[in-house]
């Protein structure tokens, strides 16, 4: 699944890496960066609720190009810069992550475990 139809299904805004044409086919959630850093999975999408530079730097060392950020949280104008200059693109949504979830499962977007 594209980025746009990701953002469209979760009613989100795209910011970051907007050029990403990668598709996606699992997603992984949680708000433990440790836990993330575990992961060794190609075109994963993170769904956090967590919206500081640790996620973008978690990201960028799993080599996780897609970020859902939940509950309405926001990226702060660095956390975009960040994003932007590691090619990973940030969705916000004000769903939750189980509507989220829910919504990329019905979706055909699969757990990663």
């Amino acid at each position: 699944m594209t980025i746009e139809k990701i953002s469209q299904l979760i009613n989100g805004n795209i910011s970051g890496c907007t050029t990403n044409r990668d598709e996606y086919k699992v997603c992984f959630a949680s708000d433990l960066m440790s836990d993330v850093l575990r992961i060794d999975t190609d075109n994963l999408i993170l769904l956090t609720g967590l919206s500081n530079m640790q996620s973008i730097r978690t990201a960028e060392m799993a080599d996780i190009t897609c970020i859902i950020l939940a509950r309405n949280k926001k990226a702060a104008p660095e956390m975009v810069e960040l994003a932007a200059e590691n090619n990973i693109t940030i969705i916000e949504s004000a769903y939750s992550m189980f509507h989220i979830a829910g919504i990329l499962f019905q979706n055909n977007i699969k757990p990663l475990f």
